[in-house]
């Protein structure tokens, strides 16, 4: 390639850049501007899956005492809404974790562990149920739909250890047949435990 075609295609190379951008004027001249890419929108959380109705105390100790728990375990509730269930597994003396999306229930949970003073077992993490860590929990109490519960199983099955209980307020799990079933104050108990693999 000559020195002179070399030239050329510089020139060039120059002038189609120069048509790709916009020239602003300024009080010392024009200013060459490079096109920006759009902002990006940002994501909007996703809404809870259900709507919060609070579990009564009774249904609530019945949950914890058909699971066992006892200061060794580790109890996660998924969708914990205001964090009865955490307050309560805490005063057992388990550890106790609420997962909940609502940005509203995680503050109530938040005050209801302080109101509670139980702080040092108890705790709340905002997040999605469905993508939540769950291994190290021993119990998993749920108060969701059946059709949620039948979504969760894999994961519970794929995180949990054999041995862990799983206690529903109301809902069952479709073909998964419960260990147990209570009835309490007019509502139903159902408890699993995950089998060995």
């Amino acid at each position: 390639m000559t020195r002179r075609t070399r030239a050329l295609l510089l020139s060039y190379s120059l002038l189609t850049a120069l048509a790709c951008t916009a020239a602003v004027p300024t009080a010392s001249g024009p200013t060459l501007t490079v096109p920006q890419a759009p902002a990006q929108t940002p994501q909007t959380e996703r809404r809870p899956d259900v709507i919060f109705v609070p579990t009564r105390d009774t249904v609530i100790e019945a949950m914890l005492k058909a699971a066992k728990v006892t200061p060794a375990d580790v109890v996660y509730d998924l969708g914990c809404g205001d964090g009865r269930i955490v307050v309560a597994a805490a005063k057992l003396g388990a550890r106790a974790v609420g997962i909940d999306i609502d940005p509203l229930r995680v503050k109530e949970a938040n005050d209801n562990i302080q109101k509670n003073a139980v702080a040092a077992k108890a705790e709340i993490r905002q997040g999605d149920l469905f993508e939540a860590d769950i291994r190290e929990a021993t119990v998993v109490t749920l108060y969701l739909l059946p059709s949620l519960n039948v979504k969760l199983k894999p994961r519970l099955m794929e995180q949990l250890r054999p041995g862990t209980r799983i206690v529903s307020h109301d809902f069952d799990m479709g073909d998964w047949k419960p260990d147990e079933t209570i009835a309490v104050d007019g509502k139903t108990v159902y408890l699993w435990t995950i089998p060995t693999r």
